[in-house]
C-alpha cells in the first residue's frame, strides 16, 4: 500500500487512533485493565525480592507474566503483548501495508543492571542465557524489539523524558505522520519495577505507605503521601485519516493537538507559582480550536505527591476558569500505580477508552479532598459522562510538561457513536 502523496503537504490531514493495547497489574489485556480502572479496583501489594531492598517495605502494582513470555528484561514481553493487541484491535494487516511507511515511537525504559548489582556484591538470580548487552545498556531496547517484531522500517523514535516519555513518544509519532514521514505508526511505552529506580524514589521520599496497600495512593486527597510504583505497557496505533479510511478502519478518536513545555525550576521539584502548566493547557486548547467548556474530561498526572497535585489543581483551575466547574478530572494512578516511562501512554489509552464508553473513571481513595481542590475529581466512583473532547496531562521530573487533546470519533460507520438522543459535553 505504497503512498502516492509523498510530495504533498500533510499538515492539515487529521491523525486518528485506530488501535489500543494494554497490559497492567489489573489485567493482561485492554478490556480487563479498563474494567478494573472503571471499577476503581487495584492490585497493589507489598513487594519482596527487590535486590538490595528489604522485603515488605515497598508497595507496588506488579504484572504476573504468563510462562509463554519468558524474559529477564520484563519490559520486553509486556510491550510485545500490548503491541500485538493494538495491532489486532486496529485490524491492521501488516502484510498489506508499506513497511517503509510504518513508524515506531516507543519510550525508553530502565535497562538491566544485573552486572552492576553483581559488582556491588548483591545476589543476582541465576540466568544461564545472560541478558544481551544491548538490553542492559540501550534504553531504546523496547522500541528496537517492537519495531523489529512488527517489521517497521519507517521512522523510529525513543524518548527518555522521565514519566512523560511515552506521551512524548506518542507526540513524536503524531508529528511524523503530519510531516508525511509515514502513513501509520505504533506508539507508547512500557516499564517494569526495577530495584535501582525504587531505591531512588525511596531516597526521595515520594513513595506512599499505608497499612492497606490498595489505599496507599491518594491523589488530590488531604492525606496523600506519595505514589505507588507500577508496571505495564500501553501501545496505540495511529494513522493519517486517509490511510485509515482506505482500509475501512474503525476509529476511536482524532488527535487534535500535542504540545510540550518545561517548568525550569528543579530536577524533581515544581514551582508552585509557575504558570507553565496552565499556559500549556490553554495553548493546547487554542491549537485544538477548543474552548474550555468544550472539554468534558481531563486525565491528570495525579501522582498523589503533595507538590504535583497542588500544581495540577491550581493550573487546571486557572486554565479552565469557570468551565472547570463542569469538568471531570481523575487520576488513574490511584488504581494502576505509577508506571514511570509507561505512565503517560497508559493513561492516554485509558482516556481513549473513557471516550469510547462515555464514562469518566474514578480517582480511587479520594475520601478527604484537599481544600485547594476546586473541581470534580470523580472521587471513589466513576460516572457516565458522554464527553466529546478530553485532555491528557503529564508532569515529569526534569520539568517536562506534556498535554494531548483528543476528540471522540462519532461515526456509526467508522467509529463509536453515542445514542442520537445523548448530550455530548
Amino acid at each position: 500500500m505504497a503512498s502516492t502523496r509523498e510530495d504533498e503537504a500533510y499538515d492539515d490531514e487529521p491523525i486518528v487512533i485506530t488501535g489500543v493495547g494494554l497490559v497492567a497489574s489489573a489485567g493482561m489485556d485492554r478490556e480487563s485493565v479498563w474494567r478494573a480502572v472503571r471499577d476503581g479496583r487495584s492490585c497493589v501489594r507489598r513487594l519482596s525480592g527487590l535486590r538490595g531492598l528489604p522485603d515488605g517495605k515497598i508497595l507496588g502494582a506488579t504484572v504476573d507474566m504468563p510462562a509463554e513470555y519468558p524474559s529477564r528484561l520484563k519490559v520486553l514481553p509486556m510491550a510485545e503483548m500490548a503491541a500485538n493487541e493494538a495491532v489486532r484491535d486496529a485490524r491492521l494487516d501488516l502484510d498489506a501495508i508499506d513497511r517503509d511507511r510504518f513508524g515506531c515511537s516507543i519510550s525508553s525504559h530502565m535497562g538491566d543492571a544485573s552486572w552492576l548489582e553483581e559488582q556491588a556484591g548483591l545476589k543476582v538470580p541465576n540466568d544461564p542465557g545472560r541478558t544481551p548487552w544491548w538490553q542492559q545498556w540501550l534504553p531504546n531496547s523496547t522500541c528496537i524489539h517492537i519495531a523489529n517484531k512488527l517489521g517497521s522500517t519507517g521512522p523510529r523514535y525513543s524518548y527518555s523524558t522521565a514519566c512523560a516519555s511515552s506521551l512524548i513518544s506518542f507526540m513524536s509519532a503524531v508529528r511524523a505522520l503530519r510531516e508525511g514521514q509515514c502513513d501509520v505508526a505504533i506508539a507508547g511505552g512500557a516499564d517494569a519495577i526495577d530495584p535501582l529506580f525504587v531505591a531512588g524514589f525511596q531516597k526521595m521520599r515520594v513513595l506512599a505507605e499505608h497499612e492497606d496497600p490498595n489505599q496507599a495512593c491518594r491523589p488530590f486527597d488531604r492525606n496523600r503521601s506519595g505514589f505507588v510504583i507500577g508496571e505495564g505497557a500501553a501501545m496505540l496505533v495511529l494513522e493519517r485519516l486517509s490511510h485509515a479510511q482506505q482500509r475501512a478502519a474503525r476509529i476511536y478518536a482524532q488527535v487534535l493537538s500535542c504540545r510540550a513545555l518545561a517548568d525550569a525550576h528543579h530536577v524533581t521539584g515544581l514551582d508552585a507559582d509557575s504558570e507553565a502548566l496552565s499556559y500549556l493547557i490553554s495553548s493546547t486548547l487554542r491549537s485544538s480550536k477548543l474552548r474550555p467548556r468544550d472539554v468534558g474530561y481531563v486525565n491528570a498526572h495525579g501522582t498523589g505527591t503533595q507538590q504535583n497535585d497542588l500544581v495540577e489543581m491550581r493550573s487546571i483551575r486557572e486554565a479552565f476558569g469557570p468551565a472547570a466547574d463542569q469538568l471531570c478530572v481523575s487520576s488513574t494512578k490511584s488504581t494502576l500505580g505509577h508506571m514511570i516511562n509507561a505512565a503517560g501512554g497508559t493513561e492516554l489509552a485509558i482516556t481513549v477508552l473513557a471516550m469510547r464508553d462515555g464514562f469518566a473513571p474514578p480517582t480511587k481513595n479520594l475520601t478527604d479532598p484537599d481544600p485547594e481542590l476546586s473541581f470534580d475529581c470523580v472521587p471513589m466512583v466513576g460516572r457516565r459522562n458522554q464527553f466529546q473532547n478530553a485532555l491528557k496531562l503529564s508532569v515529569a521530573f526534569g520539568g517536562h510538561l506534556v498535554a494531548v487533546a483528543l476528540s471522540r470519533w462519532n461515526d456509526a460507520a467508522s467509529g463509536f457513536s453515542y445514542p442520537p438522543e445523548a448530550k455530548v459535553a
